[in-house]
């Protein structure tokens, strides 16, 4: 389990433009990382929608924000032209990002295998874990009030 303090794991990912995206990009910058079970369920599009609602406010923060899940960049290209969201979905299609971040159900609902736990972190400016919530009940979202605050603390 990663714990507060510690450097974030790497990745390259592709998002829904079919670019890579690296955690490097972010560098001097808070990251919110939202991993998500599945795009176009009840409770993943609810979360990505607060967040989507809500951009001001963690751009206000310095906070930049990335969604991923274990979908393709076509299924979540689709998702977020539907949900008009204003930030990059990374496809984890390979699942080693989520293994990466140890938020990965081995079995999902419906015997499903490989998916990632609805989970966020909020990575600092230096690459430096300072906030983790991972779930094991998919049904719940993030507590969104303490990565604002863990935000706030960071500036």
């Amino acid at each position: 389990m990663l714990t507060i303090g510690q450097k974030a794991p790497d990745f390259t990912l592709f998002n829904t433009a079919r670019k890579e995206v690296s955690i490097h990009d972010f560098q001097g910058k808070n990251l919110i990382i939202l991993f998500f079970p599945m795009a176009f369920t009840s409770t993943c599009t609810a979360e990505l929608c607060e967040m989507r609602d809500n951009i001001g406010v963690y751009s206000g923060l310095n906070a930049e924000v990335v969604g991923i899940s274990v979908d393709s960049p076509f299924t979540l290209a689709k998702f977020k032209e539907d949900q008009n969201l204003p930030f990059d979905l990374l496809s984890d299609f390979n699942k080693e990002v989520s293994q990466a971040y140890d938020t990965y159900y081995e079995t999902f609902a419906m015997n499903l295998k490989g998916v990632s736990k609805r989970s966020a972190f909020v990575v600092d400016k230096n690459g430096l874990i300072q906030y983790v919530e991972v779930l094991e009940n998919a049904g719940n979202v993030p507590n969104f009030q303490a990565i604002q605050e863990t935000l706030t603390s960071l500036n």
